[in-house]
C-alpha cells in the first residue's frame, strides 16, 4: 500500500506538477492533431475552396475600408448621417473613377502600347552597347585575367530566358483564371464595403459575444491593437506610395524621360512593398533612360535618389512614424518568406500579417508568463 502511495505521489510530483513535462505533453497532443488532420485533409476541401473564394474580396474590402472609414467618421462627427456620408462618398468615388477612365487611362494605355512596341528595339540597343563594351581593350584584359567568356554568359542567359518564357507561356491559362477571379472580387467589393462601412462598428462586439466573459477584456485590447497596427500600415503605406509616384512623375517630366506617367505608376504600385518595391520599380526606368542617352540615365538616377531621400527623411517618418516597430531586416525576411509561400498575395500581406501575428504572440507570451510563474519578476517590477 505504501509503495503504491509513494509511486502515485512521485508520478504526481514529476509529471502532473512539472510544468515543463505538461508543456511537452501539450506539444505532443498538438502534433498528433496535426498528423490526424493531415490524413483526413480531403474533408476540409470544401472549406478551403470557400476560403479561397472569399479571401480576396475580404482583403480588398478591408484595404478600402481602412482608407474610407476615417472620412465617414469625420462626416458623421460633423452632423452628417452615416448612410448619407457613405452615399456621398460613393458618388465622389464614381466621379473620380470616371475622370481617371476619361483622362488618365488612355494616356497610360498609349504609353504601355508604345513601351511594348519599342521594347525589342530597346533590347537590341542594350545588346549592341553591351557587345561594344565587351569589345574594348580594357574589358578584354579583364576577361583574360578572370577567364571570363561573354559569349558563354550570353548563351547561358538566353537559355534561362527561353526556359522562363516557356514556363510563362504554359502558365497563361492559370493567369487568365486569376485575372477573372480578381475582376469578380473587385465587382463584389462595393457591395461588401457598403455594409462594412455602415455596420462595421458592431463587428467587434459581435465577435466578443463568442468569447468567454473572463477573456473579453484582454481580447478587446488585442483586437484594438491589431486594428491600430493594420490601419496605420495600410493608410500610411498607400499615402507614401502615392507621394513617391507623384514626385517621380514630376521629376521625370522635368528631365524629359519617356513614358514618365506609366513609369511613375509602376513605381507607386511597387512601393506598396517596403524596401524591395523601390528596387523593382527602378528597373524599367533604368532601361528606358539607358537607351535614351547616358546623360538621361544620370538625370534619372539623380531624380530617383532625391525622391528616395525625401521619402526616407520627410514623408515616411511623418506618415508611418514608428507604429509597427519592426526592424527593416525582419521586414525583408518576412516578405521573402511570405512571397515564397503564398506568391504575390503573400508579398502584399507579409508586413501587416506579421504585425498582427506579433500582437497575438506577444499577448499570449505575457499571459503565459503570468500564469506559468516560471519567470521571476525583474527588480524594477517588484
Amino acid at each position: 500500500m505504501d509503495n503504491s502511495v509513494n509511486w502515485a505521489s512521485r508520478f504526481k510530483k514529476f509529471f502532473l506538477n512539472n510544468r515543463f513535462v505538461l508543456f511537452l505533453l501539450v506539444l505532443l497532443l498538438i502534433g498528433l492533431n496535426i498528423m490526424v488532420l493531415s490524413k483526413i485533409s480531403f474533408i476540409f476541401h470544401p472549406v478551403i475552396v470557400l476560403l479561397k473564394t472569399v479571401i480576396l474580396p475580404i482583403i480588398l474590402t478591408g484595404i478600402v475600408y481602412y482608407l474610407l472609414n476615417p472620412i465617414v467618421d469625420f462626416l458623421e462627427r460633423h452632423k452628417v448621417g452615416r448612410l448619407q456620408s457613405i452615399l456621398l462618398l460613393y458618388v465622389l468615388i464614381i466621379g473620380i473613377v470616371a475622370v481617371l477612365l476619361t483622362l488618365v487611362v488612355p494616356v497610360i494605355r498609349q504609353q504601355i502600347m508604345d513601351l511594348v512596341t519599342n521594347f525589342p528595339a530597346y533590347s537590341e540597343m542594350i545588346r549592341v552597347q553591351f557587345e561594344h563594351l565587351m569589345g574594348s581593350n580594357l574589358i578584354n584584359q579583364i576577361q583574360e585575367s578572370i577567364n571570363f567568356d561573354p559569349q558563354e554568359m550570353i548563351r547561358t542567359v538566353s537559355e534561362k530566358a527561353s526556359t522562363f518564357l516557356n514556363k510563362t507561356w504554359t502558365g497563361i491559362g492559370g493567369f487568365v483564371g486569376n485575372v477573372i477571379e480578381v475582376v469578380l472580387a473587385i465587382v463584389t467589393v462595393p457591395f461588401i464595403l457598403f455594409y462594412l462601412l455602415k455596420d462595421g462598428k458592431k463587428l467587434p462586439g459581435f465577435i466578443l459575444g463568442f468569447v468567454p466573459t473572463k477573456l473579453r477584456g484582454e481580447t478587446d485590447r488585442v483586437m484594438k491593437e491589431m486594428n491600430h497596427q493594420i490601419s496605420s500600415y495600410i493608410r500610411g503605406q498607400i499615402i507614401v506610395s502615392f507621394c513617391i509616384g507623384a514626385l517621380l512623375f514630376i521629376g521625370y517630366i522635368i528631365i524629359g524621360l519617356k513614358y514618365s506617367l506609366i513609369l511613375a505608376v509602376i513605381a507607386a504600385f511597387t512601393s506598396v512593398v517596403p524596401y524591395l518595391g523601390p528596387a523593382i520599380a527602378i528597373t524599367p526606368a533604368l532601361i528606358v533612360a539607358a537607351v535614351t542617352s547616358p546623360m538621361m540615365l544620370l538625370k534619372m538616377i539623380i531624380v530617383w535618389t532625391v525622391v528616395q531621400l525625401i521619402e526616407g527623411k520627410f514623408i515616411s517618418p511623418q506618415v508611418m512614424g514608428k507604429t509597427l516597430k519592426i526592424h527593416p531586416i525582419t521586414i525583408i525576411f518576412v516578405i521573402l518568406t511570405s512571397g515564397n509561400l503564398f506568391g504575390i498575395v503573400g508579398v502584399l500581406l507579409a508586413v501587416p500579417g506579421y504585425a498582427v501575428l506579433k500582437v497575438v504572440v506577444s499577448h499570449i507570451y505575457k499571459w503565459f508568463k503570468v500564469r506559468s510563474r516560471l519567470y521571476e519578476p525583474a527588480k524594477s517590477e517588484q
